[in-house]
């Protein structure tokens, strides 16, 4: 079909704005809690290493879940996953705040990830499916705003709900909105159309669980372990057996949970790519900044809060405009664009010092949250194209679960090459004082941030921009 005759959801715009509801839930929920972590240290008398897990519970289950999500919106319908992850979430969220141990609080946040991570696959494919092809970027883009004002409102929401209230108050904010977002989507989300009758496939999906989650914690974690260490490497070996056995049985299976077919297409393929690269090289920003700020600059953790909104509401304003932008001038240029502004941001950012300015600070952290917009909108336009429309649920998932992936591996990425040139600087003769040191690290991580945001910019050129097949 082409765009003229498409006939749009006279309730698309209704439609989208429902389903960014439920995905300002996500951010919002992940940043107030990392601002909560200190405050629930002592609450429960628990060392850092066992509050580290009430995030990285939840980290784990959203990232190694999220593929199998997107499968069973094409089996269900999307409707449905996406208000059983809004109820879940909502329950989890009720029980976070009743939790009476630690431990139980680690538990509720790994079912609040399940719920998380039914929203979050299936989001991209309700607006897809909603929305035709000349419009869709500029759907996608404006539904990335909530992403972005989640991850901006989330430090200030947590500061103040700590400061006027208990921890227990940072889970239960999720209570209304979480019922408020069901009730609204229940009325005004469709049912998904003319499903068939298909089979779960529950080996891939097993396969797909072991082989994301040791990536995910062995990403998150081996850098504490030691890369060289038993454990370790053994879970880099099920990482690769893993894979290999899943991509193995999905070539074989009559319904896979992935199918790999998709990745025939090479917008799909390089759009995807160039996600991964771009949300790890953000990552490493992200995850390095706030102890710069810290530990060199001496800021308060309100000051630091306040200093890294300002990537956040630089994509919270050109996403909209790059998705739209997308529509008009297509996917290509604008996330190539994208990428080569990361990718500058991120260089200009090892010139930052023990007496930077905040200015200084703040324009490369604009410059970033620009590049990020002007990648993101159009490259998930891009992949959302490419794939036919009995298969949003799979190509949502996908990424989705790139998204997690990169993510969990800028921080590896950057934790190791901070740590091999910190360590480096230490041991030489005439060592440099600690800051200097530190400064050295910083700067290597971000060097290896940009080069891989630099590839990112090249999978954004490998493809053009065909006629979108769910546009077909």
């Amino acid at each position: 079909m082409s765009q003229a005759q498409e006939a749009p959801d006279p309730r698309r715009w209704t439609i989208l704005m429902a389903v960014m509801l439920s995905a300002i839930m996500g951010p919002v929920d992940g940043s107030v809690v990392n601002v909560a972590l200190p405050t629930l240290s002592a609450a429960f008398h628990a060392g850092l290493n066992t509050v580290g897990w009430v995030s990285m519970a939840y980290l784990l289950v959203l990232g190694t879940l999220i593929l199998t999500y997107g499968r069973l919106g094409d089996m269900f319908g999307f409707r449905r996953v996406l208000l059983a992850g809004i109820g879940i979430f909502t329950v989890a969220s009720a029980a976070c705040a009743l939790a009476p141990t630690i431990w139980v609080l680690i538990a509720f946040r790994a079912l609040q990830a399940v719920g998380a991570g039914m929203f979050m696959a299936v989001g991209p494919a309700i607006i897809t499916a909603a929305f035709p092809a000349y419009e869709r970027g500029r759907a996608l883009g404006i539904n990335a705003m909530s992403i972005a004002a989640g991850l901006a409102l989330g430090p200030a929401l947590g500061g103040f709900l700590l400061t006027v209230s208990t921890w227990h108050a940072i889970f239960l904010i999720n209570v209304p909105i979480g019922i408020a977002s069901f009730i609204w989507c229940h009325k005004v989300v469709p049912r998904t159309e003319h499903l068939t009758r298909q089979k779960f496939d529950v080996a891939g999906a097993v396969l797909g669980f072991v082989a994301l989650g040791s990536l995910l914690l062995v990403g998150s974690y081996g850098q504490e372990w030691g890369w060289a260490s038993h454990l370790t490497t053994g879970l880099f070996a099920v990482v690769v057996l893993g894979t290999c056995a899943f991509v193995w049985w999905e070539r074989r299976a009559p319904q896979p949970m992935l199918d790999l077919s998709l990745f025939h297409n090479r917008v799909f393929s390089a759009a995807n790519a160039a996600a991964l690269l771009n949300f790890t090289a953000q990552n490493a920003m992200v995850f390095l900044m706030p102890f710069y700020l810290q530990q060199v600059l001496n800021y308060t953790p309100s000051q630091v809060g306040l200093v890294m909104t300002v990537t956040a509401v630089a994509t919270l304003l050109v996403a909209p405009v790059a998705g739209a932008l997308s529509d008009r001038l297509g996917t290509r240029w604008l996330a190539f664009s994208g990428q080569v502004a990361v990718t500058l941001a991120l260089l200009l950012m090892t010139g930052l010092g023990p007496a930077s300015r905040p200015v200084g600070i703040a324009w490369r952290l604009g410059l970033f949250g620009v590049g990020l917009a002007l990648f993101q909108s159009p490259n998930n336009s891009a992949v959302m194209g490419s794939v036919p429309r009995h298969r949003l649920g799979v190509g949502s998932g996908v990424l989705a679960t790139v998204r997690n992936v990169g993510m969990v591996t800028g921080i590896a990425v950057s934790t190791a090459v901070f740590t091999w040139q910190y360590s480096a600087r230490l041991k030489v003769p005439g060592a440099m004082p600690t800051v200097g040191a530190f400064m050295g690290g910083l700067r290597a991580a971000y060097v290896a941030a940009a080069i891989l945001a630099g590839v990112g910019a090249v999978a954004s050129l490998v493809r053009d921009d065909a006629l979108p097949a769910a546009a077909k």
